[in-house]
């Protein structure tokens, strides 16, 4: 039966070891998957063919070098091509870490249980998506409507009232055309007497705030689209927002 997995990827002899990842894991009640560092990716499915990965952890251990391109290959299969990816590493390796890896985020060998399923939880709503009536999250970002802010991984972004509105309509429309009249009626109202440009500025300034965060596409004649997710969300409201009395990872 498909199920939500977490690949674990090492060198064989390692992977089984009592206190590597995979072991960790299922001591917290996760479905796990190992491969090599060399295995063809698809391997990593091949007690559970339908199910979904809810992230990586490459466990390079003392070889950190070895980890990109093992990144690399794992990025070639496209039930993996945006799955959080965990880099594991001793202390002794962490200063040479490369930052341009392609790495969410690094946990260190050996592990601390907590931490290691606190980290697989942060890439999980890193990569989440969701909208409800008060707040909507849209890769990094957090448009909380009811008071009126938006953060970005975290961080508090400076919006004015008409950018925060905009933002807001466009992520309301995500997936779907909007023309610049209509975003001017929405946004502006049936009485403002403005143009066009007013709607080009402001999503100017928002591109230039939110950078690529901001998967918004100028669509030449037409208007604004916000780029659709290329996945559903991996959690659910509640499940990104309610703490766990234990450290137990739902399967």
């Amino acid at each position: 039966m498909p199920g939500r997995l977490i690949g674990i990827i090492g060198h064989g002899p390692e992977l089984s070891r009592e206190d590597g990842a995979a072991n960790v894991l299922r001591g917290l009640g996760a479905q796990v998957s190992t491969i090599d560092l060399w295995d063809e990716p698809h391997r990593l499915f091949a007690d559970n063919e339908g199910a979904e990965v809810r992230a990586l952890i490459v466990e390079a251990l003392d070889r950190p070098d070895l980890a990109i391109a093992a990144l690399r290959a794992l990025r070639r299969e496209p039930r993996l091509e945006s799955a959080g990816a965990l880099l594991a590493v001793t202390v002794a390796q962490v200063a040479r870490i490369d930052p341009t890896g392609g790495f969410d985020d690094f946990v260190l060998v050996p592990y601390v249980p907590a931490e290691l399923y606190a980290r697989i939880r942060l890439l999980e709503w890193r990569k989440s998506e969701f909208a409800t009536e008060e707040r909507m999250k849209v890769g990094a970002m957090l448009i909380d409507r009811a008071a009126r802010e938006v953060t970005l991984g975290g961080a508090a972004v400076s919006l004015t009232a008409k950018e925060f509105s905009l933002l807001a309509y466009l992520c309301e429309r995500r997936g779907k055309v909007v023309s610049r009249e209509e975003l001017l009626r929405r946004v502006w109202g049936n009485r403002y007497e403005g143009g066009a440009r007013t709607v080009d500025i402001h999503v100017r300034r928002l591109r230039a705030k939110l950078g690529s965060a901001l998967p918004l596409a100028t669509l030449r004649g037409s208007g604004y689209k916000l780029e659709a997710p290329a996945m559903e969300a991996k959690l659910s409201i509640a499940a990104a927002s309610e703490p766990r009395s234990k450290a137990t990872l739902p399967r």
